[in-house]
């Protein structure tokens, strides 16, 4: 660059791609996994930060460096409240950031921690919280090697935020939306719904019956088990913002493929199935922090199968659908009364600051 262009006024008048007079405030719904996310991301980000990388709209970035082939993710978590039934924010976020590398295909090797702090958060809870991060990530065999501490003034933090940034070895080529093909049986790793009402249940004051907890957990050794069988899995997904429908919706999109499912097939535990009817919810779009899905080739159905049940997060895993040809990026489901309806997005989310 020259002298006479830096003298040069710059034009920062760039037009914004999402039509800001229909949303001129981030609301809660951006950030919801449903139709307003997807136009954030593809519309906004997408559009600024366009690359090779970012583009695949993977869970995680895979990379090649002097010969290693990588995956990096990057996820940040504001659950509220920071304590639920079967997890807390900070294994929350392990397991998400480790999950997220896992489904690209990828063994997690190290993690990064930034944590923002409200003035006045209880040492002790603070303790409670490294503690459970220190736990998940020992368990996962991965190491936490650098990290970040700010503090924000009182009533401007909720307690606490946690960003965790990941990097993980590829097993092999990278598996994703594009290798998915008309066939293709879709795997679900077990029931669903359970952390969004778990986070609900608390959130609300709500008692039920029966204790629902959440699924939070680390899918690392089902995946390693999966990866290294010789099993040829063409993609992976964790169903956490937008819960299975949108992790299947949006797969469908991006492999431009059809996919149906059946309703009897996709486990809901009962005590779940009733929370969800009691608070007017949808068990297909509540989210969930240890559950995948698995796209694989009709004759790899039953093996994968047999090496997912194995594991005991896994052990209720059953095949739900199949990719067809068809229109590509539809979703249907067949009901329990045998009819048929598409699935679609949701414009946001059904339970806010769920992760």
């Amino acid at each position: 660059m020259n002298q006479n262009n830096l003298a040069e006024p710059l034009d920062f008048n760039l037009t914004c791609p999402i039509p800001i007079a229909d949303y001129p405030r981030v609301t809660l719904a951006h950030g919801g996994g449903g139709r307003l996310m997807r136009d954030l991301i593809q519309k906004m980000f997408l559009s600024a930060f366009n690359n090779p990388y970012l583009n695949q709209l993977t869970d995680g970035a895979s990379l090649a460096m002097t010969g290693a082939k990588l995956a990096f993710t990057t996820d940040s978590y504001v659950v509220r409240p920071i304590f639920f039934p079967g997890g807390d924010i900070g294994s929350l976020a392990i397991h998400g950031t480790i999950n997220d590398l896992v489904m690209c295909g990828a063994k997690p090797l190290y993690l990064s921690v930034g944590l923002i702090l409200e003035e006045g958060l209880p040492m002790t809870d603070l303790w409670r919280v490294i503690n459970s991060m220190s736990s998940a990530a020992k368990l996962a065999n991965v190491q936490i090697v650098t990290g970040d501490t700010k503090v924000v003034d009182q009533g401007k933090g909720d307690g606490i935020y946690i960003n965790t940034s990941g990097i993980g070895q590829l097993y092999k080529d990278p598996i994703g939306p594009h290798l998915v093909k008309p066939g293709d049986g879709l795997i679900l790793s077990g029931d669903i719904g359970r952390h969004g009402i778990a986070i609900m249940a608390v959130r609300e004051g709500l008692e039920f019956e029966s204790k629902i907890e959440s699924d939070s957990a680390s899918l690392a050794a089902v995946v390693d088990d999966l990866m290294t069988s010789g099993i040829e899995i063409h993609c992976m997904r964790d169903l956490t913002r937008g819960g299975l429908a949108s992790g299947v919706i949006e797969i469908a999109q991006s492999s431009k493929s059809q996919i149906n499912l059946v309703e009897d097939a996709i486990p809901v535990r009962e005590d779940v199935q009733g929370a969800c009817e009691i608070l007017g919810l949808d068990p297909l779009y509540v989210a969930n922090e240890g559950r995948f899905v698995v796209f694989a080739p009709k004759s790899e159905i039953d093996r994968t199968l047999d090496i997912m049940r194995r594991h005991e997060l896994a052990k209720e895993s059953a095949l739900i659908g199949q990719v067809r040809t068809g229109t590509g990026g539809l979703v249907s489901l067949k009901t329990k009364i045998g009819t048929s309806r598409i699935v679609d997005l949701l414009s946001g989310e059904q339970l806010p600051r769920i992760c």
